[in-house]
């Protein structure tokens, strides 16, 4: 659930992540703290708020020990935007890549996204009430309300024997004059609201009318290689907004209708010009960047070859984190306050083999454990959403009754740790393999086992997966 920033100490941030991710406290707590320094800096006075930079942190731990699920369960805990990167994907200035400045424009995209649907839901009565009135014009087009329309785009009634809907209820014309006109309007209402009342309850839904949508006139693009070509973005992003759309005819049902009335009627009610200015604003004060692999950039000295073009990205990446305004088809950005996650294994290389200027932007280092049987004893039963429970909801749709038993999980935890020292080791991620192979004969027949309960013991489990343990050759490629 996501809660305000101020409200969360950082002891409540270690616990929310607690309830997801299993150990490595270290880093828990390093990013709950820096989350919470940046509370304690907009609270500052203004001339020494701006010089209080975010303290970058360089995450160091094999892959599968929860470095991105950290960073992603942090975001989603605050609300606040976070893409996550690799490092291996960018490329030295000069060459065919994506540009490091991409990284983020995806941000602020992403916050852009995310304001809009905030402010959308602010405003979604309203657009619901339009756009019910636009449905029932569209079924009644001869019955219109009195009184001026809601929406800007509801046609006038000079407008209804020309260009009535097809598909919409005749009804005879209301051509009266005098006494009767009172009887006359009382019948309208009347009709337009027993109508309302059968468009509510979905009596309505699969009736067929005929909507005008907005055709973008917005040209294709193939692009296929080349540097910076991303600028295009910038210079041609709000391009289908000079040259408009083209209304189009097209029939549908009502249930199609209302979704695309809807989000046109949003749309209108939102302010774009305030979703970009807030969407910038949260990017810049809040925004988080995780970039992955950052271990695979780093170049050992007197080696030459690609290492050049490893040292290369990394330069590029320094103005990023050190803090530059990035032009991006929102507005410019500043990069000065984004709080940026480096992650890597560093199996092959070590921090200190980045270049000193990007060491010295990242100066919080926290080292995560690798995961033993222990641990996966927690991860598989201790998480909300664990495998374990996964497992047993996704085969409860068949009918199909799990009940693992306490000891069979120890087992299979060990078998996961044992088979991570003998191989490569992937963490957690194991568990993953370790679960499909030992379900899947269970998972093939579901549908013929409906209303059965399967027992997971621990004989079970060394009948799924003992030979497969005890043939090292044969471990190496299924697990």
């Amino acid at each position: 659930m996501r809660r305000d920033l101020s409200e969360l100490t950082p002891k409540e941030i270690v616990a929310e992540l607690d309830k997801f991710i299993i150990g490595q406290e270290k880093a828990k707590k390093a990013v709950a703290i820096a989350l919470r320094n940046r509370l304690r800096r907009r609270r500052l006075p203004e001339e020494l708020r701006d010089e209080v930079a975010p303290k970058n942190i360089i995450m160091i731990g094999p892959t599968g020990v929860g470095k991105t699920e950290i960073a992603r369960r942090l975001s989603k805990l605050t609300g606040a935007p976070f893409v996550k990167v690799e490092a291996t994907k960018y490329t030295e200035v000069g060459y065919v890549g994506r540009d490091v400045e991409s990284m983020v424009r995806d941000l602020v995209s992403f916050s852009v996204a995310m304001v809009k649907n905030e402010l959308q839901d602010g405003v979604r009565e309203q657009a619901e009430q339009r756009t019910e009135e636009q449905l029932l014009d569209l079924l009644l087009p001869g019955v219109r309300k009195k009184g001026p329309q809601i929406g800007p785009g509801a046609p006038s009634p000079a407008d209804d024997s020309a260009d009535a809907p097809t598909g919409a209820i005749e009804l005879p014309p209301a051509d009266v004059s005098g006494a009767e006109s009172v009887v006359a309007d009382s019948a309208v209402i009347s009709t337009r609201e027993k109508f309302r009342q059968r468009l509510r309850d979905g009596g309505l839904d699969d009736k067929e009318v005929e909507i005008q949508i907005t055709k973008s006139q917005f040209p294709a693009i193939e692009i296929f290689s080349g540097s910076n070509f991303e600028e295009m973005d910038l210079n041609l992003g709000n391009l289908s907004g000079i040259l408009g759309g083209k209304k189009k005819r097209k029939r549908t049902t009502i249930r199609n209708a209302r979704e695309v009335i809807m989000q046109e009627e949003m749309d209108k009610l939102v302010d774009q010009e305030r979703v970009n200015e807030i969407a910038r604003e949260r990017a810049e004060q809040m925004g988080i960047i995780f970039i992955d692999e950052i271990d695979k950039i780093a170049s050992k000295e007197n080696r030459g070859g690609v290492d050049v073009s490893r040292e290369g990205v990394q330069r590029d990446i320094l103005p990023i984190v050190e803090g530059s305004k990035v032009n991006t088809k929102y507005g410019m950005v500043d990069t000065s306050h984004i709080l940026f996650i480096a992650a890597g294994a560093f199996h092959m290389s070590k921090p200190s083999d980045l270049i000193p200027e990007l060491q010295g932007r990242f100066p919080i280092r926290v080292e995560l454990d690798a995961l033993g049987a222990d641990e996966f004893v927690k991860i598989l039963t201790q998480p909300q959403n664990s495998l374990i429970r996964q497992y047993t909801e996704l085969l409860a749709t068949e009918g199909v009754t799990l009940e693992f038993a306490a000891d069979a999980i120890v087992k299979l935890s060990r078998i996961a740790a044992e088979v991570n020292s003998r191989t490569e080791n992937i963490g957690a991620r194991r568990l993953y393999t370790i679960m499909e192979l030992l379900l899947e004969e269970v998972s093939f027949t579901a549908p013929e086992l409906s209303g059965q309960t399967i027992p997971i013991t621990p004989e079970y489990v060394n009948k799924r997966l003992g030979d497969v343990v005890e043939d090292q050759d044969l471990s190496r490629y299924i697990l």
